[in-house]
């Protein structure tokens, strides 16, 4: 019970990204990225008692928290600009499927059942609907945009990967989150440099990336590790699902608009996919400290 609170923490945080990027969207994506990123690994500090020793992993369990940190937003950011942002956005959204699917891969004791297959299918349809309300999937067939679609795939691929190898590895405290967050905020403030046009940063701008940096990008991170640490990876990824949900009814509050429809069938099928994957989930055995 403790690991879905946990994750429905990291879960409320990722849904106050989208209005907040939107306020940012005249910012170049590596800037906010890298600058978020620096932020939330300050978090590390609290989160460890202030005991630095606890935020060092050895160079494999870094690599591989720059393979999810940074890889998975540098392949999405790519996404992004290549492909619409709706579509791209969809099929980044496959990775609490491909958390559902892969998790008997990385740990034997976890059996595949045709309840989580379904409860994933129904989660990812709940998605489809919260995200593009019905319309706006013809793109998805136009291979013009390919490329763009292909790199959105491997981002969802990578954190849905990344999220099971971090129980996998050697145990490590999640304050070590801090330092895979330091490193990937680096290597995108250099992509900024080499790839991007230099901005000028207003006083709005500062407050809105410290709140990305504190929350979406920042504690949401720890939460989301702490949860992999004491929960079952499958239910977990079952609860991912209510991200795009929950973060497309803030956008509508934000701009005050009614709620649709189709976002009321995307709520039904998400939560009841989440309620019919949790029976029988076997939870993963404690990896690691918080």
């Amino acid at each position: 019970m403790r690991a879905s609170f946990l994750a429905l923490g990291a879960i409320a945080l990722w849904a106050t990204l989208a209005p907040v990027g939107v306020r940012l969207a005249h910012l170049p994506p590596f800037l906010s990225a890298g600058c978020a990123l620096l932020i939330g690994s300050l978090v590390a500090l609290p989160w460890s008692g202030f005991d630095v020793r606890k935020a060092f992993v050895p160079a494999r369990t870094l690599v591989l928290g720059l393979y999810g940190l940074f890889g998975y937003h540098f392949l999405l950011f790519v996404a992004l600009q290549t492909a619409p942002a709706v579509q791209a956005n969809l099929v980044n959204y496959l990775w609490p499927l491909l958390i559902v699917l892969l998790a008997p891969w990385f740990d034997k004791s976890i059996r595949l059942h045709a309840r989580h297959v379904l409860a994933a299918c129904a989660g990812f349809a709940g998605a489809v609907l919260a995200i593009t309300g019905g319309t706006e999937l013809q793109a998805l067939f136009n291979g013009t945009y390919l490329g763009g679609y292909a790199a959105a795939l491997a981002s969802a691929f990578i954190w849905a990967t990344y999220s099971l190898m971090t129980q996998r590895v050697a145990p490590f405290h999640t304050a070590a989150i801090g330092t895979f967050g330091l490193a990937s905020g680096l290597l995108s403030l250099l992509c900024h440099v080499a790839l991007e046009t230099p901005v000028t940063l207003t006083w709005d701008d500062g407050l809105l990336l410290l709140w990305m940096g504190l929350g979406p990008l920042g504690l949401a991170f720890y939460l989301w590790d702490a949860a992999l640490k004491k929960g079952s990876a499958q239910h977990i990824g079952l609860l991912s699902f209510l991200t795009p949900l929950c973060s497309t009814l803030l956008l509508l509050i934000d701009r005050a608009q009614a709620l649709s429809p189709a976002l009321a069938a995307a709520a039904l099928l998400i939560v009841g996919g989440a309620w019919l994957g949790t029976s029988g989930v076997k939870p993963l055995p404690p990896n690691g400290t918080q």
